[in-house]
């Protein structure tokens, strides 16, 4: 192991400076095999570079959420703006219909509820057979770095990592934040480094001040959560800055099937990630949907 004694704090990271690639459109990714390139040009639109993904997998630590009690109804009425599902094997099964042709990341991590005050222990609840007869797109497995169960969470990812590169099926390395973990810009730096050194083809995590350190120091793409349920405004500029500071995509779950107008806050978040929106501009466009 490298000795820490000594070691100098990073500074040179080049923001600005896009990593050099070859012909493929994904950061990080010109080296990959044939399939794993098809699965990713399905989450990653070729053209913006970017994704929108749907995170309605709540339901496998929260139960019934506000926005996702009949998931057959809320989530496939939002399919025409988003590039991909998330959500377990259980709720894509028996709630989506396969003819909506999207790209799908598969929850595969799974652990204890919210009725468990400890949920940061996670098993690896679905296997590659399982993801690759649902067509996943990407495999998703939740990290708790700089917790007690750090070591089992890593060794779920790389697990998931092997198995996936075995089949050409990339995996989404999540960045899960505990209670006692504070969401700065050092912690974010370390937690998306490491999962991608470990060989995670996309990193999840939250937006921080100067995100574009933890994105320019990221060699493989970074899609942000959208987190808690902020007002529609804020939630919009959250995505623009992320997108402005180096994000290839936002995975919005609370902020857009708990808005007032879901199908209106998809089309603006899709504007953004896609078109070049600005907050602004896609503010007025759900303004103007909403009525």
């Amino acid at each position: 192991m490298a000795d820490l004694d000594g070691n100098k704090a990073a500074k040179e990271y080049h923001i600005g400076v896009p990593q050099a690639r070859s012909s493929f459109s994904v950061k990080g990714m010109d080296n990959v095999d044939w399939g794993m390139k098809d699965r990713l040009s399905r989450i990653f639109n070729p053209k913006s570079g970017n994704t929108v993904m749907l995170a309605f997998d709540h339901g496998y630590f929260m139960g019934s959420t506000q926005g996702l009690e009949r998931l057959d109804l809320s989530i496939p009425q939002l399919a025409e703006d988003i590039d991909v599902f998330m959500g377990t094997r259980g709720a894509v099964r028996s709630c989506i219909s396969p003819i909506f042709n999207k790209a799908v990341a598969l929850r595969c991590s799974a652990g204890s509820t919210m009725a468990s005050e400890d949920v940061i222990r996670e098993v690896i609840g679905v296997d590659i057979e399982d993801a690759i007869r649902m067509n996943a797109s990407c495999m998703a497995v939740q990290t708790f770095i700089g917790t007690e169960e750090e070591r089992k969470s890593l060794e779920n990812l790389v697990r998931t990592i092997d198995a996936g590169n075995r089949y050409g099926i990339p995996t989404l390395g999540v960045v899960a934040v505990g209670k006692n973990m504070v969401r700065d810009t050092r912690f974010f730096l370390l937690a998306t480094r490491v999962l991608a050194e470990l060989g995670a083809q996309i990193i999840k995590t939250y937006y921080c001040e100067e995100f574009e350190k933890v994105t320019a120091a990221c060699p493989v793409p970074i899609v942000i959560a959208g987190g808690k349920k902020l007002p529609e405004e804020e939630a919009l500029e959250l995505a623009y800055k992320a997108i402005q500071n180096g994000a290839n995509g936002v995975d919005m779950g609370r902020n857009i099937f708990q808005s007032e107008n879901p199908k209106a806050m998809i089309k603006a978040v899709s504007k953004i990630v896609h078109e070049k929106y600005t907050a602004r501009m896609a503010f007025e466009l759900y303004k103007d949907i909403n009525g």
